[in-house]
């Protein structure tokens, strides 16, 4: 064996020994944080507390992050069709990390499209801090972190729990997350009552909550729900026929946004705020930790009447 081959040998086995250990530590948290196994398996997201008047009517919201969790049998079937055929058609085939389409991303230099799956997506929404940075190294380091996440998640989750995880977190913008409040706020209706149009009106946002967001620009929204309709088709779960006439049809916006300033009885919620706030203080969760009116996803029914609050 010459010389030059046997520097190769070790340069290569000397190479792959560095990744090893790199991703070796980088599972274990020892370089930068990462979610243990507990984390992965009881994920938690920033939830709204909402306030019912006396028949059940929904006053307003307390929140950081506009969040209310949903099930899987409580999304449109349109909602979940749309986001794998726009966002990963292979979904159902891989275990978190798409070969074909980290190969693909590496060849172009992302140019061609991302590698990120629907599994990747939700651990960068769940555990990833600053996923939003440039910095080219602190970046890689999280998409890296993202993949063993990812793997993670599939391993303990069913396919339909990952999609459900992922499209409680996702943004839509104006400080909406999850499918059951963008469905609210833009469509003023439950995410299994949305249709066809108004489901890929949704997904689309989910690339660009800002460019897409069909209420500051309606043009960009258009074109990206036709977008989603048109991979629809190529997924095979919408009709062309179906895809080309409504790609016609306007975007019927039904807008409308609840939080501590708007809806029903602004300064009683804002007086009960503060009184929930002494009350999240002096009362602990399961965990020992206090009660956080912005976080925590708490339903506080009161006996305010609705219709006495219009005059």
């Amino acid at each position: 064996m010459t010389k030059s081959v046997r520097i190769f040998w070790k340069i290569f086995f000397g190479g792959f020994a560095f990744l090893f250990v790199f991703l070796l530590m980088l599972n274990y948290g020892w370089i930068g944080s990462m979610p243990d196994l507990d984390d992965i398996e009881n994920p938690t997201a920033s939830l709204a507390s909402q306030v019912y008047a006396e028949d059940g009517t929904l006053m307003g919201k307390y929140y950081i992050e506009d969040r209310i969790n949903v099930k899987y049998k409580d999304i449109s079937k349109y909602a979940i069709d749309a986001l794998v055929a726009t966002e990963d058609k292979r979904f159902y085939d891989h275990s978190g990390i798409d070969g074909k389409s980290l190969a693909r991303a590496v060849f172009y230099l992302g140019s061609e499209g991302g590698a990120s799956t629907i599994t990747m997506q939700t651990a960068k929404n769940l555990f990833t801090e600053n996923w939003s940075t440039k910095n080219f190294i602190l970046r890689g380091l999280q998409k890296i972190k993202e993949c063993i996440i990812a793997v993670k998640l599939e391993r303990n989750f069913t396919k339909e729990e990952i999609l459900t995880l992922y499209l409680n977190t996702v943004a839509f913008g104006d400080n909406v997350f999850g499918i059951r409040n963008a469905s609210k706020t833009f469509f003023q209706k439950e995410p299994d009552r949305i249709n066809v149009s108004e489901a890929a009106v949704l997904i689309g946002m989910i690339n660009g909550p800002g460019v897409y967001n069909p209420r500051s620009n309606p043009k960009k929204a258009l074109d990206r729900r036709n977008l989603v309709l048109n991979r629809m088709v190529g997924y095979k779960v919408l009709d062309e026929n179906d895809a080309k006439a409504l790609k016609l049809q306007p975007i019927e916006l039904n807008y409308k946004k609840l939080d501590e300033t708007t809806g029903l009885g602004p300064y009683f919620r804002m007086v009960l705020g503060e009184e929930m706030k002494k009350w999240c203080k002096e009362h602990k969760k399961n965990n020992g930790d206090s009660y956080d009116l912005y976080r925590d996803g708490l339903k506080i029914y009161t006996t305010i009447n609705p219709r006495m609050q219009q005059y």
